[in-house]
């Protein structure tokens, strides 16, 4: 067995940076923690360079002295705890005392801290968790911290750290939960020399919340509710503004920030039945309990927790959100959208050059004169015709052609035309007229559709039960990824905002080669919002919405980071988007032409969202319901 020795405090500092310090989102979270739990009622952080090269903390809050502020950088150092009692009623942030030691071991530091009624304060800096200069200064109340070259010091640190422009939105949703967390404390989070968030620090839950979602934030319905001795208090979305993602589910426990599939699981528990399968309620939820109760120790990062009466925590939430939905009116709003009107063009009216009209709102259906008549009808004569003998041809191709067709703007079975050898012998050619090969009969037989959403074939011994929807999409996104080509854009007359968290904001923007692939055009518009300038052709603009926020999710999470599978989750949309729906009422033909391509090919199985197509039932399974065999 090879010698044991007992490592450095260096050393052990590093790997507690590996724990404690991720990234300069890491950074921030611990700071405006300590911030908080040294009383400051303002905060204001800044960055440069996604906080890699420069961030900074200021606090107006107890500050410290010239030998706690020493003390402060070593390991395991806290004014937190005192014996192993106090570990079970944890009420502070921060506890640990290796937050500030890690940071320290990783980066150069630069303090200055003053106490209240204090003649001068402390200034103290340091280089790889070594204090290399300390003097007396001249500083307001309270405690400024700069972190500067973060991990300039264990490079092989770095090549896991995200572009700046990803690591400064992570630090801006740390800064905004900490205002969602603590509404009664200001905070400033300036970003590059730019203010992107302003909390008021009024107490008011509410007015956090606006500060970080701004008007979105109206919408949602307030929750306040005692349960067994615990409270809940904050604000979850109406069932119809579902989101696609967890991503703007966010949970506090006695002011820490967590993650609970616990809380998770009564949240959404109270939208069953009540929110479309894949959607998932927004949520700032504030839970209080007592201190004996929760065990926040579990954890490096201090974001899971563990609960003493999990049931009481689940039934707090649970019944909580209900409550707050059913006294709350959610009736999605009516969006009426103008026909846009052919523009045709017509001569403008004569005016006397001594009166002076206003201007007319142009009208698509308006009175003509008999001048304007007669210009116009003129303008038609003189237009090309097209040729009698040409529009017949082509009018008897489409009316033979549209007996088999899926009318459908993207889906047509494919139609050979017969050639001398295969024509039968009684069947003239016309020479210039292309004559379309009839549909060899099959042996099932269309009986009919169910609920105007189930197709029901019979062959031989066996019934099928084909979903006309999953079908049509699943043929529909086979020929549309069969074309390799880039997807269409369609550009807006009035760029569309989409409102995301900043880490899906940011993802979006460092992948904006990828989305315009995908014939997405996007723009930045703030922190917390993207502007899509051009959306695909085949998508309806709230379609985008919903579709740009299922990217936005997916790459934060690395589940497809490749084109290919970005695309196809696109493509997904747009075939489903645009193939039959179930519930309406679908032609004959069309139903005969689906079946067609789903009894003739063996690899319709699945929907692209792996949904079955096909269901079969066999004559001795029904034979057996009723007492036959």
């Amino acid at each position: 067995m090879a010698k044991i020795y007992q490592l450095s405090s260096h050393i052990a500092n590093l790997i507690a940076a590996g724990e404690v310090v991720e990234r300069p989102a890491s950074v921030m979270k611990e700071l405006l923690e300590n911030a908080v739990d040294a009383g400051a009622t303002s905060i204001t952080a800044e960055i440069r360079d996604g906080g890699m090269t420069f961030l900074r903390v200021t606090d107006n809050g107890c500050g410290m002295e010239k030998e706690d502020a020493r003390t402060a950088f070593l390991r395991h150092a806290t004014s937190k705890l005192r014996t192993a009692e106090d570990l079970a009623a944890i009420s502070t942030m921060g506890f640990r005392g290796e937050a500030l030691a890690a940071i320290a071991s990783v980066s150069r530091i630069d303090l200055m801290t003053k106490t209240a009624g204090s003649i001068s304060g402390t200034a103290l800096s340091l280089e790889g968790g070594v204090i290399t200069d300390e003097s007396e200064a001249g500083c307001p109340d309270g405690t400024t911290i700069i972190v500067r070259d973060l991990f300039y010091n264990t490079p092989a640190r770095m090549k896991f750290m995200k572009s700046d422009v990803v690591e400064g939105s992570r630090i801006t949703a740390t800064v905004q939960n900490q205002a969602l967390a603590h509404p009664e404390v200001s905070f400033r989070l300036i970003r590059d020399g730019k203010e992107v968030l302003s909390a008021p620090g009024t107490g008011k839950l509410q007015d956090a919340l606006y500060a970080v979602y701004g008007k979105q934030s109206s919408q949602m319905a307030p929750v306040q509710s005692t349960w067994d001795g615990y409270q809940l208090q904050g604000f979850v979305s109406r069932p119809t503004d579902a989101r696609p993602s967890r991503n703007m589910q966010t949970f506090f426990v006695n002011g820490r920030p967590v993650k609970s599939r616990l809380m998770m699981a009564a949240l959404e528990e109270a939208y069953r039945n009540r929110m479309m399968v894949g959607k998932f309620p927004a949520c700032v939820l504030q839970l209080t309990v007592p201190v004996q109760a929760v065990d926040v120790n579990v954890h490096p990062a201090k974001t899971e927790v563990k609960f003493l009466n999990e049931k009481a925590v689940f039934d707090c939430i649970h019944y909580g959100v209900l409550g707050a939905l059913n006294q709350t009116a959610d009736r999605p709003d009516l969006r009426f959208k103008a026909p846009s009107a052919p523009v045709t063009p017509t001569p403008a009216p004569a005016v006397q050059p001594s009166v002076s009209q206003p201007p007319k709102q142009e009208q698509f259906f308006r009175t003509m004169s008999a001048q304007e008549y007669r210009a116009f009808s003129g303008a038609l004569k003189d237009a090309p015709q097209p040729n009698p003998v040409i529009a017949a041809q082509v009018a008897a191709k489409v009316e033979r052609a549209s007996d088999y067709a899926i009318h459908s703007p993207v889906i047509l079975p494919k139609v050979e035309p017969l050639t001398p050898e295969t024509a039968p012998a009684h069947q003239e050619q016309e020479p210039e007229q292309q004559t379309l090969q009839m549909p060899v009969v099959s042996p099932w037989r269309l009986v009919g559709e169910l609920y105007n959403s189930y197709v029901l074939v019979e062959q031989g011994d066996e019934a099928f039960l084909i979903d006309k929807h999953a079908a049509h999409e699943r043929i529909l996104f086979d020929k549309l990824k069969a074309n390799q080509e880039a997807i269409t854009g369609q550009t807006l007359l009035r760029p569309l905002p989409c409102r995301l968290e900043p880490n899906s904001c940011a993802i979006l923007m460092s992948n904006q080669p990828l989305l315009e692939e995908l014939g997405f055009e996007i723009d930045t518009l703030g922190e917390n919002t993207v502007v899509l300038r051009q959306i695909p052709m085949d998508l309806s603009e709230d379609d985008a919405l919903q579709t740009i926020e299922s990217i936005a999710a997916d790459l934060l999470i690395g589940r497809r980071e490749d084109k290919s599978s970005v695309r196809d989750e696109v493509l997904h949309t747009v075939a489903c988007k645009a193939a039959i729906k179930a519930g309406w009422h679908t032609d004959e033909k069309e139903l005969l032409a689906l079946v067609e391509q789903v009894m003739a090919r063996e690899d319709l199985k699945y929907c692209p969202h792996g949904r079955p197509i096909c269901i079969t039932l066999s004559k001795k399974q029904i034979e057996k319901q009723f007492g036959r065999s």
